[in-house]
């Protein structure tokens, strides 16, 4: 045996067991089972181009020499990305702490406790610091909050005028310019006209729904936009801001302008660099617009004992709910990330925050005051953190600040920003100094003030408190800190105890050579606008992930920047809609998706500006082709796109996927395949082969990126060759194709440091240990099949019965012993295990994934408690709801406590297995109410007077 193959440790299954669950599925070997589950038209007739696997080791010796040809230079380049300072104990016990990165979206609200805990810390951090009503768990970035703000403003939008003629929206030219490069991508497609100018001179009319501003503003300038937003809001224009989370320690928080939306980006709040990714973005809003908020909402309810206990609230505004109805096609967040943001508060604290903030701003002012002194004109009157100086000649201060390892951001041929941070010391304030003394070649007499008078007007002042719950001013210490880090992680089942035999999430293994390089400098501290040949490791690696993505799919080429699945999906549908208008055939709008769909396709599809055609699903959960090919005809002159999931979203690889594909080929339009199946497709049949033109690919499922909670995602699309051109741009660093579409994402190349973990993934296990992750995955979800056959019906299956990588278990015939799937699902946190996914595709069902992670000892515990909770449903009466299915999950409060008036034993309720007591995971609060949350929302933790009244 190998031990230093990777593939050993990533695949849970060795060979040792398969005579054993070839027996159980009914196959001779491996190669019958995928003969009698992949349709034989699709498969590859060759191997993947791909190298040699490395093993664990070499891949880590690799790694250090792709670090190495990174250059970590200071930044000072700003727009939206500053270095912070990572505080030690998060980045190890939360960033470094598979019970924290391997979480799944809290979903099961019981056994996600201390997930959702810290994320009520960073909605109640971020609605403290903007002032604002409301706030939720987190976006993707800056740019795309910025985006969702201007959508949900045009869906809420009210006028004494026809709707339609209120189509315009004011962009100020002090935004980002990667903000307004995705405000023009997602602005057309819906029918909005950006008007880009001068706030100070613009006319407020009757065509305006709303206005985007930026605070401070790109190159540093603080403006007092009082009586904009005020004439504004006389003139019914809703108004966004998008500030900077460090400046409004300092600076009057937006809401007390009386503007309707904050977002951000809370980067700077100890989180990597990463060349432009992962960081976790900030909405806040008006309560009056909680129903039309994007993204989660983490809230406050009660559970069946009436003690608080926390969930994700309105979840009825999610997609799958409104399908194309729904505003917005955000289904993710960055939860790991929002997490460390808002611990980052915590250990800091209010006073901690104002110390951070002081220095920055006080740095900043010595530094201005030092280059003006070398004979320098500093522009901005009002400034936090970020200097404007005029220079003779930017390009001979360019050549000086990279001798010294220093970047400026060069704004034009003389004119300069720096951005100071929290990690510029006083030595680098002398550096920055002496590049400019350099310049003028004049003596570096720079010196340090400590105290220096701020140059923001009493007008421009934060005067109010921030922080001051409990939360905030308790765990200052390191050692109260990891505590309490600790207390929030045991309330949380993540993968580092148990499957979570997810469907269509796969939640597999996220290897811990595959995470270390993320805590490293070299990959950590690089901006996401340097010069690309400072970041020549990065440029080598996603180069090369790119070109790894386009062998798998086999397709032409592949763009990183799409930062979740649904951004991909987006970006697959706008890259086709521009594929469209390049050959004059912009009317091409008709998109058609099979009911079965994930309900961000439909989402996405609208967002696009195209009109959604709904195909029929026969019995079987295939795609009607018969229905298919009446509408595809029918929209044969509009038609644009076909949307399909492929293995289907219930599990099946249907046979007529070719006939699929072209038939909308013949009807002019590209087929887009939904890449969120693609474990069951690797090294085994891709996109490609099957006839799609684009497919986006979720690295967070089955490239490995951890879940992190609910986020960091990576949704890169791969396209076919005419679809190269029209790749993603981005307005600062050039990337994409020769004809590329504007940003879909912040970052040119996305949340480039989670990309070094699918890197790690695809080199370790080479193109044999790919196949095989896959050929295991449709062995183990088969196993599982087979196993519960007889107890659980299983709802679709392959023309040979087969499944693919996941299955449907049907659990509304229960319903007749009183019992719901929902039952089902918190009665396995009992057994210390997550639910598969509830009720999607098919309400009232389970779908499982078991991943090639998995062992078979794991698998086996699992089927074993499915088969003791079917017993349990057995025994259950629709006349009797006081059963162990509907009490569950059963805390260690209630079978602990000296009453226990339930008919059955205390052992049942929390060992119901033998097994159980070896690693007993414990919910820590009873079923939650929903209901009750939605109707009292409380998104923000209590005011500390709730504390001192307790």
């Amino acid at each position: 045996m190998r031990t230093d193959l990777f593939a050993l440790r990533h695949i849970g299954i060795n060979e040792n067991n398969y005579q054993q669950m070839f027996k159980t599925v009914g196959v001779e070997n491996l190669d019958q089972l995928i003969y009698e589950t992949i349709p034989d038209d699709i498969k590859l007739k060759n191997n993947l181009n791909l190298p040699e696997a490395l093993s664990e080791n070499e891949y880590l010796e690799h790694l250090q020499e792709l670090a190495d040809k990174n250059k970590v230079f200071k930044s000072y380049i700003g727009l939206g990305y500053n270095e912070g300072l990572l505080p030690s104990p998060i980045k190890r016990n939360i960033l470094e702490n598979p019970g924290w990165y391997t979480a799944y979206t809290p979903y099961q609200a019981e056994i996600a406790q201390g997930r959702l805990e810290a994320l009520l810390n960073f909605q109640t951090m971020v609605c403290d610091l903007t002032g604002m009503e409301l706030a939720n768990a987190s976006l993707l970035d800056e740019s795309t909050a910025a985006a969702e703000a201007m959508a949900m403003l045009f869906d809420v939008r009210s006028r004494p005028q026809k709707k339609e003629n209120v189509v315009k929206f004011f962009v100020s030219e002090e935004i980002l310019p990667q903000t307004l490069s995705l405000l023009q991508t997602r602005a057309t497609p819906i029918g909005i006209e950006l008007v880009i100018g001068n706030h100070e001179e613009f006319t407020f009319g009757a065509d305006f729904f709303g206005a985007l501003l930026q605070y401070p503003g790109k190159y540093g300038q603080v403006n007092d936009y009082a009586s904009f937003v005020d004439n504004c809001n006389q003139n019914n224009i809703k108004v966004a801001v998008a500030a900077d989370i460090l400046s409004l320690v300092k600076l009057k928080a937006p809401a007390e302008f009386g503007v309707d939306v904050v977002v951000g980006t809370t980067q700077r709040f100890g989180i990597p660099l990463g060349y432009g990714g992962p960081h976790a973005a900030f909405f806040a809003t008006k309560e009056a617009y909680k129903r039309n908020i994007p993204g989660r909402i983490i809230g406050v309810t009660k559970d069946t004992d009436g003690k608080p206990a926390l969930r994700m609230a309105l979840q009825t505004r999610e997609q799958h709910i409104k399908r194309d109805k729904a505003t917005s096609n955000i289904c993710t967040a960055q939860v790991l990330l929002a997490v460390m943001a808002g611990m980052y508060a915590v250990y800091h604290g209010p006073k901690g925050l104002e110390y951070i903030a002081n220095k920055v701003h006080n740095t900043t002012i010595n530094t201005a005051t030092a280059i003006e002194k070398l004979g320098f004109k500093q522009l901005n009157t009002v400034y936090f953190d970020t200097i404007k100086i005029e220079v003779k000649d930017a390009s001979a201060l360019k050549t000086i600040a990279e001798s010294k390892k220093i970047n400026f951001n060069y704004i034009n041929d003389t004119t300069v920003s720096i951005s100071i941070n929290e990690a510029t010391s006083k030595k680098d304030f002398e550096a920055i100094a002496a590049c400019f003394a350099e310049l003028n070649k004049a003596e570096n007499t720079a010196s340090f003030t400590e105290d220096v008078q701020t140059v923001i007007p009493s007008s421009l002042q934060r005067n109010t408190p921030f922080l001051e719950n409990e939360v905030f001013n308790s765990y200052h210490s390191e050692t109260e800190l990891m505590r309490y880090i600790k207390k929030l992680e045991r309330k949380d089942l993540a993968l580092n105890h148990s499957m979570i035999s997810l469907g269509s999430c796969t939640m597999k293994l996220n290897a811990a050579s595959e995470m270390l390089p993320l805590s490293s400098a070299q990959w950590g501290n690089i901006h996401p606008f340097a010069p690309v040949d400072q970041a020549e490791g990065y440029q080598i690696l996603l180069k090369r992930l790119e070109d790894h993505l386009s062998e798998i799919t086999g397709f032409a080429a592949t763009s990183l920047q799409p930062n979740s699945g649904a951004q991909g999906e987006y970006a697959g549908l706008m890259v086709i809609r521009a594929y469209h208008e390049s050959r004059n055939e912009a009317h091409r709008n008709i998109c058609l998706i099979p009911a079965s769909a994930h309900g961000t396709n439909p989402a996405s599809a609208v967002m696009a500006g195209m009109k959604v055609v709904v195909t029929k699903t026969d019995d079987y959960g295939n795609i009607d082709v018969n229905d298919l090919r009446e509408k595809a005809e029918l929209h044969k002159d509009n038609l644009a796109a076909l949307m399909v999931t492929y293995p289907s979203t219930h599990g099946v690889f249907e046979s007529s996927i070719k006939e699929v594909t072209q038939l909308i080929h013949d009807n002019g339009g590209q087929v887009y395949m939904d890449g969120a199946n693609m474990n069951a497709q690797v090294g085994l049949t891709n996109p490609g082969n099957i006839g799609a033109d684009v497919c986006h690919l979720n690295l967070h499922k089955t490239f490995a990126i951890p879940h992190g909670g609910g986020g960091p995602g990576v949704g890169p699309i791969c396209v076919a060759p005419q679809l190269v051109p029209f790749l993603p741009g981005n307005p600062v660093i050039k990337t994409g194709g020769e004809k590329a579409i504007t940003a879909i994402s912040s970052a040119p190349w996305g949340s480039s440091l989670v990309c070094l973990i699918s890197y790690g993934y695809i080199v370790m296990l080479g193109e044999e240990g790919l196949r095989q992750s896959t050929s295991i995955a449709i062995l183990n979800a088969n196993y599982i099949k087979e196993r519960l056959s007889g107890k659980f019906d299983v709802l679709y299956t392959g023309e040979k019965g087969r499944a693919a990588h996941e299955m449907i278990i049907d659990c509304r015939p229960f319903k007749q012993n009183g019992i719901e799937v929902t039952d089902i699902a918190k009665r396995l946190m009992d057994y210390g295990f997550h639910a598969p996914t509830v009720s999607f595709p098919v309400a009232g069902t389970l779908m499982i994934e078991p991943t090639e992670s998995e062992s078979l000892a794991e698998l086996d515990r699992f089927c074993d408690t499915m088969l003791s909770i079917r017993a349990e449903i057995d025994e259950a009466t629709l006349d009797n709801p006081n059963n162990v299915l509907k009490n569950s999950p059963h805390t260690l409060d209630m079978v602990t406590n000296d009453v226990w008036d339930f008919p059955y034993s205390r052992q049942k309720a929390a060992f119901p297995l033998e097994h159980i007591a070896d690693n007993k995971f414990w919910p820590v609060v009873r079923r939650v109410d929903e209901a009750y949350g939605d109707r009292n929302l409380i998104c923000t933790c209590a005011p500390i007077e709730a504390y001192m009244e307790a």
